[in-house]
Order: C-alpha cells, then sequence, then structure tokens
C-alpha cells in the first residue's frame, strides 16, 4: 500500500513539472478554488441566512461552540466574519437545535473588534465540558457589512493539481510533520502566554520543491511559530504549496506574503505583494491599511510603504473619522504629516485631528514628541477664523503655549504681508514648506461632479452612439437630396448632456486674507467631463476632465500666484483611487481598459472632485 501510495505521487510529482505551467493571476475573482479554510464559520438551523447555530471550521470537520462566556462581542466577530453590518444578539443554550459532531470552542472570550472568531481568546481546540444542548448562535443584522473581504484567486497550476490537493485533504501516506505553534491569547498561571500547537502532515517529496524547507537532514518534522492572526491560514498555505492555487483576501495577504516570504516561495509572494494595491481600497475601517504600512516598515518594504501612506493620504478624512486612527504610530504620523497629497478639508481638520490622538496618548507620548509632530502642521495654511479660535479651543494650546504663538503669529503674517516682503525674511526650511498647500476640500476651493459613466460599458455606449448619429446624418442627408426638410431630431447624447456634467466655482485669487483687502476680484473656474469625440473634438481617450479658468487676472497676480491644481476621482463615493494634476487645464481619467489607475477601481462608477490649490511662487 505505501509503495502504491509513493509510486502515485511521484507521477503526481511528473505532471506537476514546470513545463507544464499555466500561470494566472485573476484578481477580480469572487469564486473560490479550496474546501473551507480554517477558522470559517457558519450559521446553521435559523429561519433566515442572518441568524443560526454558529459553526467553525477546524481540522477539516465542522464543530459546535459552548455559550459558557458566549455574549455580543463574540456575536459582533461572527457576524462581521459572514460580512453581516453587525450583531443583534448572542443566542444561547442550543436554540437553533444541537449540533453533532465537535465542541470546538468554550469560553470564548472576544474584544469585539477581532476579524476572526479564532482570533479570540479561548480555552483551546476541542477543550470543553459542555453538551451540544449548549451550542451558541447569533442573530446578525441584515444586509451586506460594509467590509468587503473579496476573494481574489491566484492560480499557478502546474499540471494535476487538484489530486494533489485532494492528496493532502486526506493525508495519504504522509511522511513529514509539522508542527505549527501559535498563542490563544490566554495566559497560565505564571503569567506566560498559553501556546497551542498543530499538527500538519505533508509529503518530504512535495516539501524537496522548496529548497529552504530543509528534509533532506534525515528528520521527519520541523515546528514553525505564526501569530495568532495567522493560524486560520496556515493550512491554506501548506495546501499551496500542493496545488499551486490560494484564494487570498484582505485578512489573509499579509500573513500568506510573510509565509511565502519566509520560506522562499517566490510566485506566491510577488503576486501577494501586488494584490495589497488591489486590497487597500477594501477596508473602509483602515485597520489593514495601518497593518500593512506597519508589515512594510518592519519588512524595510519601501515600495509598500509609499502605497500605503499614499492611499492613506488620499484618504485621510477618512481615515481620521475612523476607529483605526487613535492606533496610528507616531512613526506613521511622521510620515504621514510631512506629506503635500493629504486630502482633508482644511489644515485646521488636520490640526484637530492630531490634537485628539495625541489627547489619547498623553501618557505614552512626552512633550517633546508632541512637539516634533505638531511643527508638521502648516499653521499659515489654517483659515484665520481658525486660526484666532485656537488660543481659545486647542487642546494642547496650554502645554505647547510658545510654539502655538509662534505658529499662530506666522500663519497671521502670511494672511497680511505680502510675500515678496516674507521671502526677504524666510527663516528655516521647515517654515518655507509651511507655505506650501495640501489638497484642502472646503468650500469654496472644490467642486464635485458625479457620473454614472462605468469604464467596462462606457466605450460601447458611445460607439452606439456614434454608429446612431452617422445613421442619423446619412438619414437627413438622404431627406435633404430628395427635397425634404429636416424632420426628426438627432440621437441625444450617452451619460445625459454635457450640461449635467458641468460646473464653476468662485474662489480667490489666493487663500492669504492679504487678497481680500487688494481691491482683486474672485475669480471664476469651469469644471467639466467630456464622455465622447461630440463634446470634445481634441481629447485622446474619455473620459476626459477639463478645469479652466473663466475670469481675467492682473499680470502682477500672475507673477505672485499660480495655481497646482488637482483632480480627485473617487469610487463610488466610497474612497478616492486616483489623484492627477491638469496640464493645459485638461485631465485624462484613467479607466480600467485605458491608462493604470493607482489603484483599482472595479465597479467603475466615478466621481470627480476638482480642487484649487492656489500658492506663491518663490
Amino acid at each position: 500500500m505505501l509503495m502504491r501510495g509513493i509510486t502515485s505521487l511521484w507521477l503526481l510529482l511528473l505532471l506537476h513539472a514546470p513545463g507544464l505551467d499555466s500561470t494566472t493571476w485573476n484578481l477580480f475573482s469572487k469564486s473560490s478554488t479550496e474546501p473551507p479554510q480554517e477558522g470559517k464559520v457558519r450559521l446553521v438551523g435559523g429561519n433566515q441566512e442572518s441568524e443560526g447555530r454558529v459553526e467553525v471550521y477546524h481540522e477539516g470537520k465542522w464543530g459546535t461552540i459552548c455559550d459558557d462566556g458566549w455574549d455580543l462581542a463574540e456575536a459582533q466577530v461572527v457576524c462581521r466574519q459572514l460580512k453581516f453590518p453587525g450583531a443583534i444578539s448572542a443566542v444561547t443554550g442550543g436554540t437553533y437545535g444541537e449540533g453533532s459532531g465537535s465542541i470546538w470552542l468554550d469560553d470564548m472570550d472576544c474584544k469585539g473588534t477581532e476579524k476572526s472568531l479564532s482570533s479570540c481568546s479561548f480555552k483551546g481546540w476541542a477543550l470543553t465540558d459542555c453538551s451540544h444542548k449548549e451550542d451558541a448562535g447569533v442573530v446578525c443584522k441584515r444586509g451586506t457589512n460594509v467590509t468587503d473581504d473579496s476573494v481574489h484567486n491566484l492560480d499557478h497550476r502546474l499540471g494535476m493539481s487538484d489530486d494533489l490537493g485532494e492528496l493532502f485533504d486526506r493525508g495519504d501516506n504522509c511522511d513529514f510533520h509539522i508542527v505549527v505553534r501559535s498563542p490563544t491569547g490566554k495566559r497560565d498561571g505564571e503569567g506566560k502566554l498559553e501556546v497551542e500547537e498543530r499538527n500538519i502532515c505533508t509529503h518530504k517529496m512535495i516539501l524537496s520543491l522548496y529548497t529552504r524547507y530543509n528534509t533532506t537532514n534525515g528528520s521527519n518534522n520541523f515546528s514553525i511559530d505564526v501569530g495568532q492572526e495567522c493560524t486560520p491560514h496556515i493550512t491554506s498555505f501548506f495546501r499551496y504549496l500542493y496545488t499551486r492555487k490560494i484564494d487570498v483576501t484582505v485578512s489573509s495577504a499579509q500573513c500568506l506574503h510573510k509565509l511565502a516570504s519566509e520560506f522562499g516561495v517566490k510566485r506566491l509572494m510577488q503576486d501577494t505583494g501586488r494584490l495589497f494595491t488591489v486590497l487597500l481600497p477594501e477596508d473602509p475601517t483602515f485597520h489593514t491599511q495601518i497593518s500593512l504600512y506597519n508589515y512594510a516598515l518592519q519588512t524595510r518594504d519601501l515600495q509598500l510603504q509609499e502605497n500605503c501612506l499614499q492611499y492613506l493620504a488620499w484618504n485621510a478624512e477618512a481615515l481620521i473619522k475612523s476607529p483605526a486612527w487613535s492606533e496610528v504610530s507616531i512613526d506613521f504620523l511622521t510620515d504621514f504629516l510631512q506629506r503635500s497629497d493629504l486630502v482633508v478639508p482644511d489644515e485646521g481638520f488636520l490640526l484637530q485631528a492630531l490634537e485628539h490622538w495625541m489627547t489619547e496618548k498623553i501618557k505614552s507620548t512626552d512633550n517633546n514628541s508632541q512637539a516634533a509632530l505638531l511643527r508638521h502642521i502648516r499653521f499659515p495654511m489654517i483659515p484665520t477664523e481658525k486660526l484666532y479660535d485656537l488660543q481659545f479651543n486647542s487642546e494642547l494650546f496650554k502645554s505647547h503655549e510658545e510654539l502655538y504663538r509662534g505658529s499662530i503669529l506666522r500663519g497671521f503674517q502670511f494672511n497680511t504681508v505680502p510675500f515678496d516682503i516674507l521671502k526677504k525674511h524666510k527663516g528655516s526650511k521647515d517654515e518655507e514648506h509651511d507655505y506650501q498647500p495640501r489638497i484642502y476640500t472646503a468650500e469654496p476651493w472644490s467642486v464635485t461632479i458625479n457620473s454614472t459613466y462605468k469604464a467596462t460599458t462606457g466605450q460601447k455606449i458611445i460607439e452606439d452612439f456614434e454608429k446612431r448619429l452617422v445613421e442619423f446624418n446619412q438619414n437627413q442627408q438622404a431627406q435633404y437630396s430628395r427635397g425634404y426638410r429636416y424632420s426628426s431630431n438627432p440621437p441625444p447624447p450617452p451619460f445625459g448632456s454635457y450640461g449635467s456634467r458641468s460646473k464653476s466655482v468662485i474662489t480667490q485669487n489666493h487663500n492669504s486674507v492679504i487678497f481680500r483687502t487688494k481691491g482683486t476680484n474672485p475669480i471664476t473656474w469651469s469644471a467639466g467631463v467630456y464622455m465622447c469625440k461630440q463634446e470634445c473634438s481634441s481629447c485622446n481617450s474619455f473620459p476626459t476632465a477639463s478645469f479652466s479658468l473663466r475670469s481675467s487676472i492682473s499680470q502682477d497676480q500672475t507673477k505672485s500666484v499660480r495655481y497646482s491644481n488637482r483632480l480627485l476621482l473617487t469610487c463610488n463615493g466610497k474612497y478616492v483611487f486616483h489623484v492627477q494634476d491638469f496640464k493645459n487645464h485638461m485631465a485624462q481619467v484613467p479607466t480600467n481598459s485605458s491608462v493604470s489607475q493607482t489603484y483599482p477601481c472595479p465597479e467603475g462608477q466615478y466621481g470627480f472632485t476638482f480642487v484649487v490649490r492656489p500658492e506663491y511662487i518663490g
């Protein structure tokens, strides 16, 4: 029997040869290629899909959970893991019927913020004194969770990988044991973290394909230590070594990338790394993005670090309003606050957010660290009304009074002294940086145009419209040649009329108060989005955004002020996925089918925000 099993495995490995490689990388696939993942949960026995007995998948089997310690915090974790908006109640006493088989979990202790139930503290797998009469259940809020942990299938198949996957699942003739150690979250009597061990049985022949797995020293096992958050994904990782297929989600990407990096599985590491950019927009709580940033710091991955920082900068307002803001580190804030591409209502909003963070961290940050962060705030950019109110409303004014007074003075000087005079007395480079704007969206400095344009169907709509327009013109010419007058209207333009996609906005010449008193007139900007050639014959692709000055300004003003305007592209109103400047007042909008987007917008439903950014020259 053993020899037959070894012979079968060799045959599968021969069919698993590199010459049969048929690599696929499907970023937007929602289909699953695997059995249930370790730690997956499901609801059973309810009248609706949002309620039922909770069962968890462990070691290839579904089992129940004892209701000892079962409360709303545990229910919240289950409901969010199942993509529901939240929990209504935690149900005890076998209300949804008694399960069968193992009772996997007992004495659960969740905080309510964990990404999966198996990430919570508990006794240990299958350690329980309960019966199925105590099976726990939940009632979840109906609807779709805002956190979309969508599945992205990485497919690097070599030959008959499905058969190898079944071999891994069955464990037939496995001859190499991997002991996975992970903390349970509980502490023993001496205060040490308890560690749980789990055994995964594999085949030396499979592991020998990966050079970092030392299977040639005569040993039949080795141990690895993983964090609690990686425990649900470890089985999927080792199954990938057999199948070269794996489903990657927001919650698993970082863990799989780390495992692939440590064990030299280059293809998985590279493609999971590329997926980070795709996955960044999928967590509106921002916990994933902050976690990835910290991971990039640890691994010194500068590209990933920049990808995370840029996304968080463009979505700074949403980040600041999220629960993750209170958890960011000083290192992150130092990098974050130095950027000029932060998208916020105004600089006062950013200062208020920083003060709130420092107030919460008052015990863990000293005065010097706080002062260093405050120096990254560009006080001259704060609107004068908010600038004046700081001495009365700031939470930290008294503890950093000298810094605040000097910064407020510099702000008022910027607003009242001509810039050519300020230039003569420039201070440090840091002070000079204070005069550079970020991307401010508060009125009157921005205007938004929403569009129902979808990249996947937009080109076809344009082509259909152009075809109908040609047919209309041909028909009209035929009627005219027969002596008839025009008797019908041309086909309506796609996406509505251009007028519905154009707006104007009136601003000052500059945000400095001095421009309110120099007798300068407000200026008018015209913003619009073109969808087809009939609207913009000189445009090379669609959609194209236009943002131009409709008012005239004096030559003196053009010598002192320039405009570095920006176009913000939002995806379904959820997140900013691209920021770009205008060239000759025009901006070609990237789509999935044309120019690469910075961060994907699979839905393709765009919002266009036009931002006026005046800055002094010199």
